[in-house]
Parts: structure tokens; C-alpha cells; sequence
């Protein structure tokens, strides 16, 4: 079954998390996602606001996963810490 990464995200070192983006979209497209949704318009309807908002699809939560495990993704994330408050999540879809 396919799945959602979902992340929501506070920016606060905008440089830092321009290379964080970088890396993670190509560790992303390596492990088969693709963006469907990516920084767009969005409604807060309950908890916490987080102005960026990432949504890629990937062929499963696998898949999901591997790419955050990865040592790309990794590497990206060295840049994201300390430059963002975030939260991510997989989850599986239902078609």
C-alpha cells in the first residue's frame, strides 16, 4: 500500500534548512516519492501551527521509512537540526 510522509515545520534558520531541503528531495526521489503537497496554502484547524507543511507520497511505508534511514536523508537532517522545529510521520493510505 502506498504511503504519506507527512511533515509540519517551523523554519528558523532559513540558509540551514535550504540545504536540509535540497538533500532530503533528492533522498526522497531515490527511494520513490514524490511531493504532492510542499510549503502551499493551508487552514489550521487544530494543534499546533506550524507554517510549512510537506506531504510526499511514497509507494510504501517501507519505502517511507528507508528514505529517512537513509544516509542522504541523514545527512540532510544534520541540517534541518537546529534550524527547524518539525514533526514527520508515515502513514499508510487506504488506496
Amino acid at each position: 500500500m502506498p504511503a504519506l510522509w507527512i511533515a509540519h515545520v517551523t523554519v528558523t534558520d532559513e540558509e540551514s534548512y535550504m540545504k536540509y531541503a535540497a538533500l532530503a528531495s533528492e533522498a526522497i526521489r531515490e527511494h520513490g516519492g514524490r511531493f504532492i503537497a510542499r510549503g502551499g496554502r493551508y487552514v489550521q484547524l487544530e494543534g499546533r501551527e506550524r507554517p510549512r507543511n510537506v506531504v510526499a507520497r511514497f509507494p510504501s511505508v517501507e519505502d517511507a521509512e528507508n528514505c529517512y534511514r537513509s544516509d542522504l536523508y541523514q545527512q540532510a537532517l544534520s541540517h534541518a537540526r537546529g534550524a527547524s522545529e518539525r514533526e514527520l510521520l508515515i502513514v499508510e493510505t487506504t488506496e
